[in-house]
């Protein structure tokens, strides 16, 4: 494999327009998020349209600038990140009057739920 576009590993030349596509699914699909929801790294890959991707989510928002970053947690609604980040985090999704239970995000009442394309993903053997 050799490095890819955007730090998305790719196989050959082809792999890099598959890995800048899956890198414009993924920012569309976090740009869905309206003020006051959230959606797990999981959730996001497949709302993207790419399941199985959630590490790509997560590489997508180191590297971009101007998403809804505050929007995306782990799984059951936990923050992920550490330190100030974290608090910075929870701040700005209270901001968006997103309620907590502890310290996850209430997901019956917050969670955005994708609709749209679908994309399903290659067998195994059908991958390069």
């Amino acid at each position: 494999m050799a490095a890819g576009f955007g730090g998305f590993a790719v196989a050959d030349s082809g792999g890099v327009d598959r890995a800048v596509t899956m890198q414009s699914d993924i920012i569309a699909a976090i740009r869905k998020i309206p003020r006051g929801k959230v959606a797990t790294y999981g959730g996001v890959a497949r709302g993207a349209g790419h399941p199985g991707t959630a590490r790509q989510v997560v590489g997508v928002l180191r590297r971009a600038f101007g998403l809804p970053w505050q929007r995306v947690l782990g799984a059951g609604g936990e923050i992920k990140l550490r330190g100030d980040s974290a608090i910075e985090q929870r701040l700005r999704l209270e901001a968006e009057g997103v309620t907590f239970r502890g310290r996850r995000v209430d997901m019956k009442r917050h969670e955005f739920k994708f609709s749209g394309r679908r994309v399903s993903r290659p067998k195994k053997s059908q991958r390069n």
